[in-house]
């Protein structure tokens, strides 16, 4: 069975929004900067929620800002 991998544009989101801190987009979506960091280095994959709520802060659909991959 092939392994599927999420891959997201959090960090270049973050820069392109006014240079956003780790520490502020986790307080906008309600969770911990360590949270954000695993996020961005492909290592955590977020909740169905807290995808949304990390979309809705950049203003962009899911698919913008995650992508699924098969492997």
């Amino acid at each position: 069975m092939a392994r599927a991998e999420i891959s997201n544009q959090i960090r270049r989101l973050r820069f392109e929004h006014a240079e956003m801190t780790q520490q502020e987009l986790a307080d906008r979506v309600g969770c911990t900067r360590q949270t954000i960091i695993t996020l961005e280095k492909g290592r955590y994959v977020p909740s169905l929620a807290l995808a949304f709520r990390i979309a809705r802060v950049f203003e962009l659909s899911l698919e913008d800002v995650f992508s699924y991959h098969d492997r």
